[in-house]
């Protein structure tokens, strides 16, 4: 099945690595115009930019804190003016403060609350009317495993992936009419950066709970977002699509 999304423009938020780098670059790859947003990794950012542009489409980096409303809104502001109305977002961005709950502090739950759901919130409200006004978008979160299990050491993390997954559904209903689809994407166990840096023993447990005996890529991921995305998609809405090898049916 071949997706083309000529002619459409995305944003990715997180977009410099892991995850939101590979849903960006087959965003690029199906031919569509995509600009990335991101906190701290310039160089990895404009590393993608380059690869986009391979695809002989649009594309630039934004650096923003999605979780400041202020900042959000100037990036946002930006694209307007630069690209105009924005088809496709992929709610990428997110962090982890790990930390058993008794242990976990204030700050640490504030601090992932912020980026991982305010940070939704500011993109999302300020990109919807224009894509209403279009009369078509996709809006696609990237929720986790993690949201609708739990974890142990990760409270904060979980309530905002789960949040995120009712979000999700509350959009859909809301939006269903207007020629928006919103679904969300819950990866499991990743070889992302994050997850590489676990100590091996650790990854062997983990590997030892999923049927696949494996834990999934970046590009795994970015496939179902992209199918989210595409226009053979038009009647999946208020869906989780769970990329998890088995671990949470």
């Amino acid at each position: 099945m071949k997706i083309d999304l000529s002619g459409k423009l995305a944003l990715v938020t997180g977009g410099s690595r892991g995850i939101g780098r590979a849903i960006a670059l087959a965003l690029g790859e199906a031919g569509c115009d995509t600009l990335i947003n991101y906190q701290h990794s310039e160089e990895a950012a404009e590393e993608v930019v380059c690869l986009l542009r391979q695809h002989h489409v649009r594309a630039k980096a934004y650096r923003a804190d999605i979780a400041d409303a202020a900042q959000a809104r100037e990036m946002l502001d930006a694209i307007r003016a630069e690209f105009g109305v924005v088809d496709i977002l992929v709610n990428n961005a997110g962090i982890t403060r790990d930390r058993s709950f008794l242990k976990m502090t204030r700050a640490m739950w504030d601090e992932v609350l912020g980026v991982n759901l305010n940070g939704p919130f500011n993109v999302t409200h300020a990109l919807l009317p224009g894509m209403v006004e279009k009369g078509w978008g996709r809006v696609i979160n990237i929720a986790s495993v993690n949201g609708q299990t739990g974890n142990f050491g990760q409270a904060n993390y979980s309530v905002t992936k789960g949040g995120l997954i009712a979000f999700t559904y509350t959009l859909a209903r809301e939006f269903a009419r207007k020629g928006i689809t919103v679904n969300a994407v819950s990866p499991g166990y990743t070889t992302t950066d994050m997850v590489r840096a676990m100590p091996e023993p650790v990854l062997e447990s983990l590997r030892a709970t999923i049927p696949m005996n494996r834990l999934g890529t970046p590009e795994e991921i970015a496939a179902a977002a992209l199918f989210a995305a595409s226009s053979q998609a038009s009647y999946l809405t208020g869906q989780v699509l769970g990329v998890n090898g088995g671990l949470y049916m």
